[in-house]
């Protein structure tokens, strides 16, 4: 919804508020199966793991998901693999989910392995407009079957293609309003390119405050990437836990 305010003789176009009740609130008209989906995080760590458990409460199906990991068996994106969601992912590390390893062995989930650089410089460029850029990683592997190389300087390069993505769904520790983000520590990992490259983004956040509050040179994610966001309590599960005895 678009509302309007006048100053003077001047009309300023003014969007409706982009904070939601819920996360299934914030994912509600937005789903539909068979949307290219890409999802921040690393491991366990910055998902936006309310929203991938209203995601899966929706039931929509036939979904490709970029992220850089399926999460594990119980979490995080694992859970859409759980429900058979997910017809196929575009991750560089898959490594702590054996339901992956499972329907990926038996011709049940497809699975686009990118170098894990590449996978953020995809993102990052399908947002920033690039629809494709050279890159030497993946040179005479397999990576670069069925893709256009050229030389530069003597080298052999790869054409990679930016990443669009139909609904982007991000985590960070603090929001504003407007959309404006600011993430923590290593939760500020693939989330600022996956925020980019949504045609919708959705951003999830421990802390939403009002417009102002956050300081402008602080701002990961500007607001103009984010359509809607949503205050959550989430369990930040650790996803391997190392103590030292005594």
């Amino acid at each position: 919804m678009w509302l309007r305010h006048f100053v003077g003789p001047v009309i300023i176009p003014e969007m409706g508020s982009k904070v939601q009740n819920d996360p299934a609130n914030a994912l509600e008209g937005v789903v539909r199966d068979g949307m290219t989906i890409a999802v921040g995080g690393f491991g366990l760590c910055g998902i936006p793991e309310q929203l991938i458990l209203a995601l899966r409460d929706t039931g929509v199906g036939n979904l490709t998901v970029v992220s850089n990991n399926a999460g594990v068996d119980d979490w995080g994106l694992g859970l859409l693999l759980q429900t058979r969601q997910i017809r196929k992912m575009v991750s560089s590390y898959v490594g702590e989910n054996a339901e992956f390893e499972r329907q990926f062995m038996a011709d049940e989930l497809e699975l686009e392995f990118t170098p894990q650089g590449t996978l953020a410089e995809r993102l990052r460029a399908g947002g920033a407009g690039i629809p494709g850029f050279y890159t030497r990683t993946g040179v005479g592997t397999i990576v670069a079957e069925g893709k256009e190389t050229r030389e530069f300087d003597g080298d052999t390069y790869v054409l990679e293609r930016g990443i669009k993505a139909d609904l982007a769904l991000v985590k960070a520790a603090k929001g504003d309003e407007a959309g404006n983000l600011i993430y923590r520590m290593t939760a500020r990992n693939f989330n600022p390119m996956v925020a980019m490259c949504g045609a919708i983004t959705i951003a999830e956040v421990d802390e939403l405050v009002p417009i102002g509050d956050l300081d402008p040179d602080s701002i990961h994610s500007p607001g103009i990437f984010v359509d809607r966001i949503v205050e959550t309590t989430s369990e930040k599960r650790i996803e391997q836990k190392t103590v030292q005895t005594a």
